[in-house]
This record gives structure tokens, C-alpha cells and sequence, in this order.
């Protein structure tokens, strides 16, 4: 029996996710608007006097980790715990994570929250969404507009954290904001409890259940006692010194790179795979390529651009103290205002005889990313503290960037996925963001507040480069980057094609 409609027309179900989620991501992006000054800021002021670049490393390479973790933690869900019980868990480590951060216990509660919210996140993110999916039958039109209202909750979500603990965290106290991070994230666990009922029932059993019962008593002793050691090991070499971040960072970063080299060599040599499907798969690789370096601009959110709004803007410029943290408000905001904006405008496109490829929206939207970076030379390179608008305008157009790069991207690795990895292969889109940040941990090293202009100049240049490039490939990728059959029966019945029209709208960086 169906389920009456009530939230905005749409299963009781989505009130539940959207507000979990909304208070999900205000638990992180508040924690992330003031993590990077409480890990620089000295300790007399309430920090912990890490070194800055050591910080803004850390800091990428955690992200790059937490997308790691979702792809280990779909495999969970699918395979032994189910999407209700992945995401409560992954909930209450999240929430975990926070309240180590309230506490002021140092350096070790930092690294122990780390870990909370990189397993918590790897956990509850995919999980989160595939509840959202489970909630519609084949019904695709609501679907897509289920998913808007959705994403909307997580946009809504980023916007307010930066503003409210990140002006508690910045003006008061550090731990103070890392508490309303811990407290968003319990709201939101009593509204999943509160809702679960109203989730569909393919949301409380795994999809693929593991058969534990074919799996040998000695194998799971093997696995229990191999997981024990691997914990083991690294707990010893963290004591005693000789786990150290910059190891962290260097390991992650080259994990981060080596997992979606792995993902596509398995799929070019698979027998499954077939020649059709590997020319696919290699005309994704350029994409691939693309949207790992946008990832490396979009995601120094948080670390590049949010010491520069600290320590080279002119924070009084309105006439107020504005905390260094609101910026990170920015890209939400905008999204939430040009998301029904880019939708019009991606359908309009598509009617067109011959609509812009998928190539084209990526090297347009890596191109703005790149200018982006090239705005903030202007605004370095003038004397004294650069007015906040222009760092404004540049988060502006970043995001302006992501929305013509991050649904395409997902639509574009649904469609070019080999049948055999096809769920695997969403895994590989987030593995771009994961690359992109590892590449980034060990880029943002090189920041120098005293030559920003330089830094900025670089990376936003390359990113311009690589942008043309893949512009200049276009002719050569579209013949195995677009749906001919789609378009052709575009042409027959007056529809847009897939290939031509992502509506969706962003999927919050990337992310799922």
C-alpha cells in the first residue's frame, strides 16, 4: 500500500532524510569552517599550534579519506548491515568524532575524531542517499525532484553551519563550536529514529547479503585476527612516533591515486567488459582527469582560501568583524540561488539539434574553476588586505564551475559504465574527489600567504591549461562520451536527450 504523500507532495520518508541530512551536513561544514584555525591558531588563543602547511595537508587528505571510506562503506551496507543501520552507525561515529573535538584534550582528541567522522561519513553518506532512491518505484520524474528537494536539505545545511559555529568557535571559543557541531549531529539521529518508520522497507536489509555461512571458521579468524594487528600496528607506531601526519599525508595521498588506476585497469582488462564498453571507458578517463584537478581547487575551500580570508582580507570591510568561517557560506548559497537556474538551462540545451557534449560542460566548468584562482592574483597582488568581495566573487564562480561539472559528471558515469561495474563505477566518481584532495594535500604546501598571488597564479593556470586541453579533445571524445541512441531518438519523438540535459542539479560537490 502506498504511502500518502507529506512532504511536498513526496513519501513521508523524504521529510526525514531531508532534515537528517540538513543537520548531518550542518554537524560537518560547521566543524570544517573553524577546523583549520583551531589547528594553526597558537595555543594561548585556544589552538593547537600546528604548523600551517602541515595543517591545510591534514585537513585535505582528511577529505580525500572520507570518500575513500564511502566507497569501503557502500560495500558495507550492500553487503552486511543494510542502509538503516549503516547510517545510524555511521551517525553516532560522527557524532563521536564532534565530541572529541569539544573536548579540549589535545592533539590525540584531533586524530581520534578524525577517525570517528572518516569511518562515520564513509558510512552514512551513500547509505543516506540510496534511502532517498528507495523511496521511489521506477517513478524516475519524481525521483529527480525527490532528489532536488533533498540536496536542497544538504545546501541548506552548509550554509547555516559557517555562520553559527563558526562564529561561536571563532569569537568564544573553539571546543564551544565543536559542540554545536556534536549537538546538529544528534538532532539529527533523533530525526532519523523519529522517521525511520516512514523508510522504505529495502532500506532495513542489505541488497547483496553476505553468506557468512559459506565463509570457513578459519577465514573469519584469519580476517578477525588480521584486522586486529593492522589496528594493533598502527596504534604502536602512533605512540610511538613513528606514525607521523607527514606519513598520514603521504599515504593517503598516494592511496588516493592509486585506488581509481586500480578501478581502471580492472575495467579495461575485465572479460566482462567489452570492447564497446573499454572504448567508453577510456574516453572517461580525460573526464576522470578534469574532474580530479577541479576538485583540487573546489576542495581548498577549507584550507588555501580559508586562510587567506583569515590573514589577507580585510575582514572589517563592511563596517563589522566578519569571522573568517562565513565565507565558507558562499558556495552553498549559491548553489541554493542558480541551482533551478542551471536546471532551465541544462533542458534548453538539450533541445537543441546538436546540444553541448559532456566534454564541453567539463572543460567549462574547470575553465571558471581556473579563473577563479586567476581572480584572487588580482586581488593579492593590490596592496594592504584585499577587499572581501573579490575573494566573494571567486567562491562565486568556483561553484558556478561545479554546477557545470559535478552532475554532468555523475549523469556521464552512469552512462559510460561498463554493465559489469556499474555500481562500482559511481564508486570510481567518487574517487575523483578523493584524488583530486590527495593530490591537494601535497600541493597546498606550498602556500605562502606572503606570495599568494603566485600560488594562485599556478594552480588556477594549470587548471586553465587542462581545461583547454580537454576542450581541444571534445571532437575526439564525443563520439564515446554521448548516448547516440538517445540523441537519435531525440530527434524522432522532440525530447531532450540524456546526454544533453543533466536536471538533477549538483550533487553537493560531488558528493553522494
Amino acid at each position: 500500500m502506498q504511502r500518502t504523500p507529506l512532504f511536498a507532495g513526496h513519501p513521508r520518508g523524504l521529510g526525514g532524510l531531508f532534515f537528517t541530512e540538513s543537520w548531518e551536513r550542518f554537524s560537518y561544514y560547521g566543524m570544517r569552517a573553524i577546523l583549520l584555525y583551531y589547528m594553526y591558531d597558537r595555543v594561548s588563543e585556544g589552538g593547537l599550534a600546528i604548523p600551517g602547511d602541515t595543517a591545510r595537508s591534514l585537513i585535505a587528505v582528511y577529505g580525500s579519506a572520507i570518500y575513500l571510506a564511502a566507497i569501503a562503506g557502500g560495500w558495507v551496507s550492500d553487503r552486511v548491515l543494510g542502509a538503516r543501520r549503516s547510517t545510524l552507525l555511521g551517525g553516532v561515529l560522527i557524532m563521536c568524532g564532534h565530541v572529541c573535538l569539544a573536548m579540549p584534550a589535545g592533539k590525540a582528541a584531533l586524530y581520534a575524531s578524525m577517525i570517528f567522522i572518516v569511518l562515520g561519513t564513509g558510512l552514512l553518506k551513500p547509505t543516506i542517499s540510496a534511502s532517498v532512491g528507495d523511496l521511489y518505484s521506477g517513478d524516475t520524474a519524481r525521483r529527480d525532484a525527490g532528489f532536488s528537494i533533498y540536496y536542497m536539505g544538504i545546501s541548506v545545511g552548509a550554509v547555516v553551519a559557517p555562520f553559527v559555529v563558526g562564529t561561536v568557535g571563532q569569537r568564544w571559543n573553539y571546543h564551544l563550536g565543536f559542540s554545536l557541531a556534536a549537538i546538529g549531529m544528534a538532532i539529527g539521529l533523533i530525526v532519523y529514529l523519529r522517521t525511520g518508520r516512514h523508510l522504505s522497507p529495502a532500506s532495513h536489509r542489505p541488497t547483496n547479503p553476505l553468506d557468512l555461512k559459506r565463509i570457513s571458521l578459519g577465514r573469519k579468524l584469519g580476517a578477525a585476527i588480521a584486522a586486529a594487528a593492522i589496528v594493533a600496528a598502527v596504534a604502536v607506531a602512533a605512540a610511538t612516533g613513528i606514525l607521523t601526519a607527514g606519513i598520514v599525508v603521504n599515504l593517503v595521498s598516494l592511496l588516493s591515486v592509486l585506488l581509481p588506476i586500480a578501478y581502471f585497469t580492472a575495467m579495461l582488462r575485465s572479460d566482462r567488459t567489452t570492447a564497446a564498453e573499454r572504448a567508453r571507458v577510456r574516453a572517461y578517463i580525460p573526464l576522470f582527469a578534469a574532474a580530479m584537478v577541479f576538485w583540487i581547487i573546489q576542495e581548498q575551500g577549507a584550507t588555501v582560501i580559508a586562510q587567506y580570508a583569515q590573514q589577507s582580507t580585510d575582514l572589517n570591510a563592511f563596517g563589522f568583524a566578519m569571522p573568517a568561517s562565513w565565507f565558507q557560506s558562499v558556495g552553498s548559497l549559491v548553489l541554493i540561488i542558480l541551482t533551478p537556474v542551471a536546471a532551465v538551462v541544462w533542458v534548453r540545451l538539450g533541445r537543441l539539434r546538436r546540444p553541448p557534449s559532456t566534454g564541453t560542460k567539463f572543460g567549462i566548468g574547470l575553465a571558471i574553476a581556473g579563473l577563479s584562482y586567476l581572480l584572487l592574483v588580482i586581488a593579492a597582488s593590490q596592496p594592504g588586505l584585499s577587499h572581501p568581495g573579490w575573494l566573494v566573487a571567486s567562491l562565486a564562480m568556483v561553484t558556478i564551475g561545479e554546477m557545470c561539472l559535478s552532475p554532468i559528471g555523475l549523469a556521464a558515469t552512469s552512462r559510460l559504465a561498463p554493465a559489469a561495474f556499474a555500481t562500482q563505477t559511481m564508486g570510481l566518481w567518487l574517487a575523483s574527489d578523493a584524488a583530486g584532495q590527495g593530490v591537494s594535500a601535497q600541493i597546498v604546501q606550498f602556500y605562502n600567504p606572503q606570495h599568494a598571488g603566485g600560488y594562485f597564479a599556478i594552480v588556477g593556470g594549470g587548471a586553465v591549461v587542462v581545461a583547454v586541453a580537454l576542450l581541444a579533445a571534445v571532437p575526439l571524445l564525443r563520439r564515446h562520451t554521448e548516448d547516440d541512441n538517445a540523441a537519435r531518438q531525440s530527434e524522432l519523438d522532440g525530447t531532450p536527450s540524456s546526454s544533453g540535459a543533466d536536471v538533477t542539479g549538483p550533487s553537493e560537490g560531488g558528493k553522494l
